[in-house]
């Protein structure tokens, strides 16, 4: 009896019940709500369930991603080493790489402009970089905040790897994700509030059409003057150009299928399910994640509202030629954000159709979000 009662205990000691504390369970009720975000309504499925799976599973078994070094036999938990793979910036340069051989530059070379408006986009970055240091956060710290402002989850993983802001990660991580799949419901407001209902009719000229060897150069001249100027994006810039050019070349299109689909969806598996394992309870319940979150909000709008802004100075300087609309796009959550610039149109006038040119400055946003994150580890001295 008394070794069916010992075994018995140390069965039920072993459960994860016995564990459990209100911040984990907190912390799974968090991870079902957006497992049923992204299943029931489709917030980007993609990436949020494998981050919504990622925290449930490290708030009822934490030592799944416990560090060799933690770990009583010295062998670290299966999520541990996806999660290396972020920190040495190997994960988000793949995802580039996978972006950029579905990616069509297409738009942004036939409309050169749309650089300006990706640009103009960016605001959202500096604007939370200043709000971080002002609520007390150190100055890499804040550089790795305030690249939530540019809607690109792999973006603000590397950056915040590359700044050893690894405490961090999670937060940063999560917030982008959430932000970008929340693109649809936050945009819309802003981008109405700051534009007249004449301003959303304005249909835009037919783009012209754009050469093979235009879209073949186009990657390789990028790569060069983005790189010379600074080298440090070459990991995030130069991974989305060989995509690009993977696709634009049409003479390795296996390399192009397998970068687009395959190893696309594997990173995205990594690169998820790593994430949200850093959001146990003890790393994420607490002020600065707040903190994290709200300026990542902060950003997000700031950014939206200074490329719709920008927006309307090319509608003026233009004659009415540019819809204000398209410059929300230069966030760089592709392509949802050019969609919302398609729907917000086509709710002013039916017969608008904005897609195409939205899809100029969401793919500058993509480039501009890798040159600040660049200029970051500039300044910082980071290579």
């Amino acid at each position: 009896m008394e070794y069916i009662s010992n075994t018995l205990g140390n069965l039920v000691e072993q459960t994860a019940f016995m564990n459990l504390t209100w911040g984990n369970l907190i912390m799974i009720g968090v991870a079902c709500i957006f497992l049923y975000l992204a299943i029931r309504h489709g917030f980007e499925p993609l990436l949020l369930v494998p981050i919504a799976f990622g925290m449930l599973l490290v708030n009822i078994y934490p030592d799944i991603i416990i560090s060799p070094e933690e770990a009583s036999n010295g062998t670290g938990g299966l999520l541990y080493y996806f999660y290396v793979l972020d920190e040495w910036s190997i994960l988000p340069s793949l995802i580039f790489l996978g972006v950029g051989a579905m990616t069509d530059f297409g738009p942004l070379i036939a409309n050169p402009k749309s650089f300006l408006l990706g640009a103009a986009a960016q605001f959202g970055i500096f604007a939370a970089y200043l709000g971080a240091m002002a609520m007390g956060f150190s100055d890499k710290a804040a550089a790795a905040i305030s690249i939530i402002g540019g809607a690109d989850g792999p973006t603000s993983i590397f950056l915040a790897g590359k700044l050893e802001q690894t405490a961090i990660l999670g937060p940063i991580a999560v917030a982008a994700y959430s932000y970008m799949s929340l693109v649809p419901i936050i945009q819309p407001p802003i981008m109405k509030l700051l534009t007249t209902e004449k301003e959303r009719k304005i249909k835009m000229e037919q783009l012209r059409p754009v050469s093979k060897l235009e879209r073949i150069l186009f990657p390789i001249i990028i790569t060069i003057v983005v790189c010379v100027i600074l080298p440090t994006t070459a990991p995030l810039v130069g991974m989305l150009m060989l995509g690009n050019l993977f696709k634009e070349s049409g003479v390795v299109r296996q390399l192009t299928d397998t970068a687009a689909n395959v190893l696309m969806y594997i990173v995205v598996i990594l690169l998820g399910t790593s994430v949200g394992a850093t959001t146990s309870a003890e790393a994420f319940l607490n002020w600065d994640t707040l903190k994290i979150v709200f300026l990542g909000l902060i950003a997000f709008a700031f950014g939206t509202a200074a490329g719709v802004l920008f927006g309307k100075l090319m509608c003026w300087a233009t004659g009415g030629k540019v819809n204000p609309l398209i410059g929300s796009a230069g966030v760089s959550a592709v392509p949802m954000a050019a969609r919302v610039s398609q729907k917000v149109g086509a709710e002013a006038d039916p017969t608008n159709f904005l897609l195409m040119h939205a899809m100029g400055p969401n793919v500058a946003g993509v480039i501009g979000t890798a040159v600040v994150a660049g200029t970051f580890m500039a300044i910082f001295g980071v290579k």
